[in-house]
């Protein structure tokens, strides 16, 4: 087991000032990458122009390449020069469906098929950038080859935001969760994995934080179960929708009165409900599908199993029975603590000071899954220009989010620097 004893040096090595000459001369090149993936978005696991993209880009470099893991997923291995360690970086691929405003010059006018649905197509997240920023990397590090020591892995991961093809609860996995699940670290298992995220921020600011990151989320499916009857004589009735009100309001008293918060927040929202068919019928049956989110292992189970008794017992109250499916998404993404440490002046160097300590994060990511096999970090980088407010900037998901490509370059600069200093730093201890 590798040793996070160490910790980086204050001052740049060679290798890292290398990085940031190679990132200023891919620059532009990454912009036009960046651009020509946004004017084309993929759903996920349907990224197949983009993940073609990047493996004609990674074959050009000479890095072995690997295409179709995980169904769309591409990886690509840089083999150093010099013995030591293995390094991943991770960038994901994949759209949202969400319509793009016009008024970009490369704004997305693509459609595709979501969950047997057509839809509009944006990259409103910024996975376009992702995937720039990390074609960039590998050509900064492929261009350093010979003087790397150890291995690089670069991860272009399909459906971090979810399959467009089956939903969720099907049986099937996807993403992150698929590609390890066919055999992505058997062969070659990292020592450490690192990714980036941009985000509403000052332009080129660099934030992260240690530990807990972004949030568990577990689905949450409710039904309550009653007995139909005429609206205008309720007490021939068991009223399920007036018993799922009463659930939804006794959820959020279980997260203020039985969660203990001092320990990790945690959050239950129940975000969509149906039932009924006239105004004048009480209906059978009434549905609720919402989302859990915690940041500590025991907090999450403490709140399934409240959430679970707390539905039950209060549709039991009303004379109704409630029906309660908590079914695992994303486990929450922990940043390694030594590794974050070892990694904080190199990112502040690749930001040229302009850092900040992020808060936790209610989003969800599946980056978890490759942090939970091996140390890792999940860094955010700030995209909203300079002059404008980040706390009035249309957030991820947003159709009128925008990405300041100025800050990109910081983006390649911290995943070259995080890459060369990390082996550097751990090439004596293989």
């Amino acid at each position: 087991m590798m040793s996070f004893a160490c910790h980086a040096s204050p001052q740049a090595n060679p290798l890292e000032e290398q990085a940031f000459i190679g990132a200023a001369q891919v620059e532009q090149q990454m912009i036009e990458w960046r651009r020509d993936i946004h004017q084309h978005p993929e759903l996920g696991e349907q990224e197949t122009r983009t993940a073609k993209l990047v493996a004609e880009h990674l074959e050009k470099l000479g890095l072995e390449v690997h295409t179709g893991i995980g169904r769309t997923g591409v990886v690509g291995i840089l083999e150093g020069g010099k013995s030591g360690p293995t390094v991943a970086l991770r960038a994901d691929m994949d759209a949202l469906p969400v319509k793009e405003p016009a008024g970009l010059p490369f704004a997305s006018t693509a459609r595709g098929t979501y969950h047997g649905q057509q839809v509009d197509v944006m990259h409103a997240c910024g996975h376009d950038t992702h995937t720039a920023m990390l074609m960039a990397t590998a050509q900064i590090l492929a261009g350093m080859r010979d003087n790397l020591p150890g291995k690089v892995m670069f991860i272009f991961q399909p459906a971090e935001e979810g399959s467009s093809l089956v939903k969720g609860g099907e049986g099937r996995r996807w993403g992150a969760q698929l590609m390890l699940q066919e055999g992505l670290f058997d062969k070659l298992k990292p020592d450490a994995v690192f990714a980036v995220h941009v985000m509403p921020g000052p332009s080129g600011q660099l934030s992260w934080r240690s530990g807990a990151t972004t949030a568990s989320s577990d689905d949450l499916n409710i039904k309550v179960i009653g007995q139909q009857g005429h609206g205008g004589m309720p007490w021939n009735t068991v009223d399920q929708v007036v018993a799922s009100a009463q659930v939804i309001n006794g959820l959020q008293t279980m997260v203020s009165r039985r969660t203990k918060l001092t320990q990790s927040p945690a959050v239950v929202t129940v975000g969509m409900i149906k039932g009924g068919s006239a105004p004048n019928i009480v209906p059978e049956s009434v549905d609720m599908a919402g989302t859990i989110r915690t940041y500590d292992p025991a907090v999450r189970a403490q709140v399934a199993h409240d959430v679970k008794l707390t539905s039950e017992k209060i549709a039991e109250s009303a004379g109704a029975t409630a029906k309660v499916s908590i079914v695992p998404a994303y486990d929450m993404t922990m940043n390694n603590e030594q590794l974050t440490e070892q990694m904080a002046p190199v990112l502040k160097r690749a930001a040229y000071g302009k850092v900040a300590t992020t808060p936790l994060v209610g989003a969800s990511e599946d980056f978890s899954f490759f942090a939970g096999k091996v140390p890792g970090l999940y860094f955010y980088l700030g995209v909203t220009p300079d002059g404008q407010d980040p706390a009035k900037a249309a957030p991820n998901h947003n159709p009128k989010f925008f990405v300041d490509e100025k800050a990109l370059i910081v983006g390649a600069r911290a995943m070259s620097a995080a890459a060369v200093d990390f082996l550097s730093e751990h090439a004596t201890q293989q």
